[in-house]
């Protein structure tokens, strides 16, 4: 009887707040959503000036760690807006602990926030941290209260509510779930459901419609994300948490419920260039992502008929300057635009320094080679060309060849209509964008993770969870694009440091300095750029001097720590360099999940 009571007034009142809802005009629900937002970020500043004076009377581990749960959690559930709108500020208050490099400046910025706290503070707090703990809390609310400033003083319309909303749920599921967010506390499951809550909360609050269709989306969401939240707290234990029913069964069927609520109350998209397609409900469909996000300007933008010129210049071995060598001599499109060999040849017939990257989804990057030394593949096209070891060639030479050839200019002219010459810069980019069309987005991964297929076998779903959780993977090569551009933004595209051997044996690491050879800065030693996993199976030999022969190999690399585990000194490894403790069937798992990132045609 009590029982039913309860679920009696809880079904009123919810059905009281979606007629409140559906009465409010526009303008005071988007007030409500500010007012709720300031008195949330009011709450946390409160609650860090309480973590100070316990930092400052207290030595006791627990209080402490506690208290630190309590602001994260009040923190995740207005993470929301302060990494919508004040992204710039959201990086120093829960990035990763690592110095935020400025290279055209020469200059870094150190790291400031949760992240650096918990490693002050987890696992066991160390008294002789004091100091440092409280200068960390001070910044902190420093950097709140500046968010508190400018939340005050912006306008947030509906649109960006339910924008924000859908970022939060992707970040969630890129950072969150796997541990980027608390590396070293593993708290990530348990910080799952403010950050949901407070998705559940702007999204009924934003959606006005009151129709029948209206409100059973809000009923659906509403007991969606109180199933999520109630599946961590059952299986709240990071290391075996269940990613992949989590995302299939929860975080992707509440991505379609925000998304159908868009639809119906009419809510526009923001207008905006994102790496993510707002037309799509979530971040696993063939269409998720945007190739145009990434392209220098409007002028280099994807089209159909830019590919079919760019697959003709591809294959053309006329561009290079003995006419023998193609850009498929090197990415041979069997071996997913990998050559199968430990490093290439060079024109000279010496050795080349680094293995051939594949080329698959390499159009969602904004950094290019191993070196990270070109920002967009329209100059990384050029480089390959013009390099003296590699092709010694022009795109200027292919001029005159286009012009006295009637078919290639006539496909230059349906790729380039309102152009009346044919310049340089339009055959990078028609390069350019046969690249970027190779991205299948069809792989037994993709296919099982959107619900289209079961065909996932338990030990590729351990794998998965692996991946995503306790072998730490995906917090270099995030989900789904898999290598390491960061979501949900997808701006910026990282390096690490790893500590890759010279060879297999581990004695000494590589002596290639990677990006260090571009910007003289000490954390920049050996630092390469995060490639994607998929297609990994058929892209190998692996890492950027070709060291390792299989995926085997790789993993008991990282099982073992990298560089820094094996034993050698490698002083800026950003890679954990603690042993992943790893079992053979784990290895295993892991090698037969990164297999189910194949696309089909090269099956």
């Amino acid at each position: 009887m009590k029982i039913d009571l309860i679920k009696t007034i809880t079904v009123s009142a919810f059905l009281g707040l979606l007629t409140f809802l559906g009465s409010c005009t526009k303008e005071e629900t988007e007030t409500s959503v500010k007012q709720e937002l300031l008195i949330d970020l009011e709450k946390l500043e409160s609650k860090i000036t309480q973590f100070k004076k316990i930092a400052e009377s207290e030595n006791d581990s627990k209080k402490i760690q506690n208290c630190f749960r309590e602001n994260r959690a009040l923190y995740k559930k207005v993470e929301w807006a302060v990494e919508y709108f004040v992204p710039e500020t959201a990086r120093f208050i829960n990035g990763p602990a690592l110095d935020e490099l400025e290279v055209e400046e020469n200059k870094f910025l150190a790291p400031n926030g949760f992240q650096v706290i918990e490693e002050l503070i987890f696992p066991v707090y160390d008294r002789n941290n004091k100091t440092d703990l409280l200068r960390e809390i001070a910044i902190m609310h420093a950097n709140i209260s500046q968010v508190t400033q400018h939340i005050d003083a912006i306008n947030i319309g509906e649109n960006h509510v339910i924008d924000a909303a859908r970022f939060q749920l992707y970040r969630v599921l890129t950072l969150g779930i796997t541990g980027f967010d608390s590396p070293v506390a593993q708290e990530s499951i348990n910080e799952v459901a403010p950050g949901l809550i407070s998705i559940e909360d702007i999204v009924l609050k934003t959606c006005q419609d009151n129709s029948k269709a209206s409100i059973n989306l809000k009923s659906k969401l509403k007991k969606t994300i109180s199933n999520s939240i109630s599946y961590c707290t059952k299986n709240k234990v990071f290391n075996t948490f269940d990613r992949a029913t989590f995302i299939k069964n929860y975080l992707n069927v509440i991505a379609q419920i925000i998304y159908d609520l868009q639809k119906q109350n009419n809510i526009l998209n923001v207008n905006k260039s994102s790496a993510i397609n707002p037309k799509v409900a979530t971040l696993f469909e063939k269409n998720s992502f945007n190739v145009n996000a990434f392209i220098p300007s409007n002028e280099y933008a994807y089209s159909e008929d830019k590919v079919a010129l760019g697959n003709q210049l591809f294959f053309d071995a006329s561009i290079s300057k003995d006419q023998k060598r193609s850009c498929a001599s090197c990415h041979i499109p069997e071996k997913a635009f990998t050559d199968g060999k430990k490093t290439n040849i060079s024109l000279d017939g010496f050795d080349l320094p680094r293995n051939t990257p594949t080329l698959t989804y390499a159009g969602f990057q904004n950094a290019l080679f191993w070196d990270l030394r070109q920002i967009d593949l329209e100059k990384q096209s050029m480089d390959v060309v013009q390099n003296e070891q590699e092709m010694h060639g022009s795109f200027s030479q292919m001029i005159p060849l286009i012009y006295k050839d009637k078919k290639y200019k006539a496909q230059f002219e349906k790729a380039f209509p309102k152009s009346t010459k044919i310049e340089e810069w339009q055959l990078q980019n028609a390069i350019a964008s046969y690249i970027r069309s190779l991205n299948d987005f069809d792989s037994k991964f993709d296919l099982y993770i959107r619900g289209e297929s079961n065909d996932f076998s338990e030990e590729e779903k351990l794998g998965f969870n692996l991946f995503a959780g306790k072998a730490k993977c995906a917090t270099c090569h995030f989900i789904p694009l898999f290598n390491g551009t960061v979501p949900p933004r997808y701006a910026k595209t990282e390096q690490e440091v790893i500590g890759t051997p010279k060879d297999k044996n581990g004695k000494e690491i590589s002596p290639d300095l990677g990006k260090y050879n571009q910007y003289k800065m000490e954390q920049l030693k050996n630092a390469f750029k995060t490639p994607t996993v998929r297609n990994v199976a058929i892209t190998g030999p692996y890492m950027h001097n070709g060291v390792f022969k299989t995926l085997e190999e790789v993993v008991s690399f990282y099982n073992k720590g990298g560089g820094k585990g094996l034993g050698y000194e490698v002083k800026n490894q950003t890679l954990p360099f603690d042993k992943l403790n790893l079992t053979l069937k784990e290895e295993q798992a892991l090698v037969a999940f990164m297999k189910t990132l194949t696309d089909k045609k090269y099956h």
